[in-house]
């Protein structure tokens, strides 16, 4: 095993990896109950979503248009092939956001062993409507013949957050200024569908692989949770405190000491 990951450093990281992902996902929870009405399909589609509920959305046929667009190119494109047809209004399954932990594959070699990893990112997460995770979807289209309406409603499920969340930078800034940046991705066996994650400022990283075989042994999972970069804790920046230092630098760097 790796010097710098003996099992005993390795079972002290778990254990402070573990600690931070628990109370930074408690802190992002709060915050996306905060805003979870600005979270729902209606706030930016308006009477493009069904439902009893009428009233103009200012932008929402601009946002149905980008919409219906994007959902044609992924829903058409591999691996789902599915019509293009998206007529409004659309339905929606599930207004209300839930984290799902984000993973990924990664073949492990060391000298001749080589063994594909499932590894976990603790402190980034894929941001989805209830029950629709994106992830769902490797498993929907490895059956041998996949449900076309679940694959439909969970492309567009992800679809209709990724507009919700980009039509509204202001709620985007807000998450960055509250060190939770939300990023979309692409994530394999996924197509061009764009996975909406949200993760914290401290990184988390994967031991070299020798230290991964080894603990799955012992644990006879092929799983692992990468570990806390702590250093990152020890060298975080406060972006508040620098932005007002480069205003007092402008305009009266004498009140600065020293």
């Amino acid at each position: 095993m790796d010097e710098g990951y003996d099992l005993q450093k390795l079972r002290a990281l778990r254990k402070l990896t573990r600690a931070i992902a628990e109370s930074l996902r408690s802190e992002l929870k709060e915050h996306l109950s905060t805003v979870t009405l600005l979270l729902r399909p209606r706030t930016i589609l308006g009477d493009f979503v069904e439902g009893s509920a009428k009233g103009e959305v200012k932008g929402s046929d601009a946002a149905f248009r980008d919409l219906r667009s994007r959902y044609e190119a992924v829903a058409a494109g591999r691996p789902y092939g599915l019509s293009k047809e998206l007529s409004p209004p659309i339905e929606i399954l599930s207004s209300n956001v839930e984290l799902v932990p984000l993973e990924y594959p990664h073949v492990a070699k060391s000298g001749s062993e080589s063994k594909t990893v499932t590894v976990t990112q603790p402190l980034k997460w894929i941001l989805t409507y209830a029950g629709l995770a994106p992830t769902h979807l490797r498993e929907l289209m490895a059956a041998k013949f996949p449900d076309a309406a679940q694959v439909r409603n969970t492309i567009l499920h992800a679809l209709v957050l990724d507009t919700v969340l980009t039509k509204q930078p202001g709620l985007l800034a807000v998450f960055e200024a509250l060190r939770f940046p939300v990023v979309t991705e692409k994530l394999p066996g996924l197509g061009d569908l764009p996975v909406t994650c949200i993760s914290s400022s401290v990184r988390t990283v994967r031991p070299p692989d020798d230290v991964l075989i080894e603990s799955t042994e012992i644990s006879g999972l092929n799983a692992f949770e990468e570990v806390v970069n702590a250093q990152d804790i020890e060298e975080m920046q406060d972006p508040f405190r620098e932005k007002l230092l480069e205003v007092i630098k402008a305009n009266a760097p004498e009140a600065l000491k020293g």
